[in-house]
C-alpha cells in the first residue's frame, strides 16, 4: 500500500480542548460521504445544514485527484457563450465543527472515493488518532419500500452492539454492494476506533429527490448517539420536511390512481412492520404474524407507479417537484 498520509494535507490544527488531553473526551468523527448510498440526499443535506448553521473550519483536505473517477462522475462546468467560465471540482474535507452546546466534533464531507479505499480508510484513521477521536459515526440514505406518510425509520449498525442497544435489527444476514462509508465504518472498527452508523429508510419513489425528512431523522439519531446538540439545524430540517411532505401530498392527491397506490403501499408497509418480527437488543421478538404473501401488494410495482407519476409532475428527477426550501 502506498503511504496513506500522502492522500491528505493537514491545513490547521484542532482546538486543543478537542484533542482528548487533560481529561477532556476526544471528539466524535461524523462521516457523511455522498455518492452511491445517499437516497434522498440525506447525508448531503445533513452535512450542508451543519456547515451552514455551526462554526467550522477545515482541518485537512484530501487529494481528490487521487481517489475520484472524473469520467464516472463528471464535474459540472459553466460555458459562457464562447468560453468555459468555471468548474465545480469535488472536495473531500475534514472539518472541525462546534455544536450548539460548544462541543467540538469532526465532520468528514465530500463524495465517496472511487479509488484507494483501503489507503483512504487508513488515512482517516490516522487523522482520527491525531485528534483523539473517541467514536466514529456514519450516515447514509437507503431506498426503501416505505410510504412517505410514515415516520422515517433507521437501520442502525455498529462495531459493538452496545453502541446501538435498544435499536431493532431489520435484517439477518444479507450481502449488499459495498460503499465507502460502510467500508470506513468497518475498517475503523477493526482498527480499534468504536464505529457505528445510521442508514435512514427513504421512500424509494422519492429517492432521487432532496428529501429533508430523512436528513432530519439522521441528524436526530446522531445527536442522541454522539451526545451532540443540533437544535437549530434540526428545526430548519424539520420545517423543510413539513414543506416537502405537503408538496408530495398535494401531488399524490391530484391523482386517484396514485392515492390508491399510496394506500396500498401503506398497507403493505404496516403489515411487513408488524409481521417482520423485529429483534430487539435483548433478543426479544416484536410484532405479530404478517399478512399472507398473496395478500401483500408488490412494493416494487407500487413504487414504480408512484415514481412514474411524480416524474410526470417533475418531482422524482429533482427538476421541479418536492425540494428542500432554499438554504435547507
Amino acid at each position: 500500500m502506498l503511504a496513506p498520509e500522502d492522500l491528505y494535507e493537514v491545513v490547521a490544527e484542532a482546538t486543543p480542548a478537542a484533542d482528548g488531553a487533560d481529561g477532556v473526551p476526544g471528539p466524535v468523527l461524523l462521516h457523511a460521504l455522498t455518492g452511491f448510498v445517499d437516497a434522498g440526499s440525506a447525508s448531503e443535506l445533513l452535512a450542508q445544514r451543519l456547515l451552514a448553521d455551526l462554526d467550522s473550519r477545515v482541518l485537512a483536505r484530501f487529494d481528490v485527484d487521487l481517489v475520484h473517477d472524473y469520467r464516472g462522475r463528471r464535474p459540472p462546468m459553466a460555458f459562457a457563450g464562447d468560453r468555459f467560465a468555471s468548474v465545480e471540482l469535488p472536495e473531500l474535507l475534514l472539518h472541525e465543527v462546534v455544536d450548539d452546546a460548544g462541543t467540538r466534533f469532526l465532520l468528514l464531507t465530500g463524495p465517496e472515493p472511487d479509488l484507494h479505499w483501503q489507503r483512504f480508510a487508513v488515512a482517516v484513521h490516522q487523522l482520527a488518532q491525531r485528534w483523539g477521536a473517541r467514536l466514529a459515526v456514519s450516515v447514509q440514505g437507503i431506498p426503501w419500500a416505505a410510504p412517505h406518510t410514515r415516520p422515517a425509520a433507521l437501520t442502525a449498525h455498529a462495531s459493538d452492539r452496545a453502541l446501538i442497544a435498544g435499536r431493532p435489527r431489520w435484517f439477518s444476514d444479507v450481502v449488499v454492494p459495498g460503499h465507502a462509508g460502510a467500508f470506513l465504518e468497518l475498517q475503523l472498527g477493526q482498527a480499534g476506533l468504536p464505529s457505528m452508523g445510521f442508514s435512514v429508510h427513504v421512500p424509494h419513489y422519492l429517492g432521487a429527490t432532496s428529501f429533508p425528512p430523512s436528513a432530519a431523522a439522521l441528524l436526530e439519531a446522531v445527536a442522541q448517539a454522539a451526545g451532540l446538540r443540533f437544535e437549530e439545524s434540526l428545526a430548519v430540517l424539520s420545517a423543510a420536511a413539513v414543506d416537502v411532505l405537503s408538496q408530495v401530498d398535494e401531488q399524490v392527491a391530484a391523482s386517484a390512481e396514485t392515492r390508491s397506490a399510496v394506500v396500498a403501499l401503506e398497507a403493505q408497509y404496516d403489515a411487513v412492520l408488524a409481521g417482520r418480527g423485529l429483534q430487539g437488543a435483548d433478543g426479544s421478538v416484536m410484532g405479530s404474524p404478517r399478512l399472507p404473501d398473496d395478500e401483500v401488494a408488490d412494493g416494487d410495482e407500487l413504487a414504480a407507479e408512484l415514481e412514474r407519476f411524480l416524474r410526470s409532475q417533475g418531482g422524482a428527477d429533482g427538476s421541479g417537484g418536492p425540494q428542500a426550501p432554499e438554504g435547507s
